[in-house]
């Protein structure tokens, strides 16, 4: 409710853009914050991790309308289940994916980890890649079990304990591939939306003072990779690698 701001047009190209927040209680030192930018990933490379997430999701998907696709753990969604892709599929995943693929995915990982750690300031080496860090598909079909309801208002630190930032690609675009499906901050007050773009990297603080949104997807499909980061090793991913 109340008043909405929008914090990144889908037809604005930005260098970058950052809102400071409120301290929560969830972190000691680190500086809190709201960022987007249009400066790390370029559409064409967008367009190919895109790809990467369509073929992977092509052997599966959800009967609802929220489909996730994992190259860490090997989950995808498949009706009302998860499947381990690499179990289930052998060594047909070779057919579907490449090594370039896997480089690719690496290398626009690895960027967004550099800009993240710039922004706020921290070196990028004190920060490890965390679970769950997933492609996500979603269209307008009906949810059929709670793992489609993506649009429900969360805190990520509570939702996936390990978070400490969060950022997210986008792969498609707001009003052209699809309706609906913006992100939304939910700040006292004022909400602040960001319309996804292909390229796109909006990044926050995963903890209570960056609670947010999706919006339901009306029409069309809807593609993202949420790439999450820790400070704490333990809780610290690999790369997927092809098996």
């Amino acid at each position: 409710d109340g008043d909405s701001e929008v914090l990144a047009h889908r037809g604005h190209s930005l260098q970058d853009k950052f809102i400071e927040v409120p301290c929560s209680e969830d972190y000691n030192s680190q500086k809190r914050f709201e960022g987007v930018t249009d400066a790390v990933i370029t559409r064409e490379e967008a367009e190919r991790i895109r790809r990467i997430a369509e073929r992977g999701l092509s052997l599966g998907g959800s009967d609802g309308g929220a489909s996730i696709l994992d190259l860490h753990s090997g989950a995808l969604s498949l009706g009302k289940h998860f499947v381990n892709l690499y179990r289930y599929f052998g060594d047909k995943i070779r057919d579907v994916f490449t090594e370039e693929d896997f480089a690719l995915y690496r290398d626009v990982r690895q960027r967004i980890q550099q800009r993240v750690a710039q922004a706020f300031g921290i070196s990028s080496a004190s920060m490890y890649l965390t679970k769950p860090t997933f492609f996500s598909r979603i269209n307008n079909t009906e949810a059929k079990t709670t793992h489609d309801e993506y649009w429900h208002p969360h805190v990520d630190k509570v939702t996936y304990g390990s978070f400490d930032y969060t950022s997210l690609l986008y792969l498609s675009d707001y009003a052209e591939d699809f309706g609906g499906g913006r992100f939304v901050f939910m700040d006292a007050g004022s909400n602040k939306t960001i319309e996804p773009r292909a390229g796109r990297v909006s990044f926050f603080t995963s903890g209570s003072e960056n609670l947010h949104r999706v919006e339901k997807v009306h029409w069309g499909t809807r593609y993202a990779i949420t790439i999450s980061f820790t400070c704490n090793p333990d809780h610290g991913i690999g790369d997927p690698v092809l098996r």
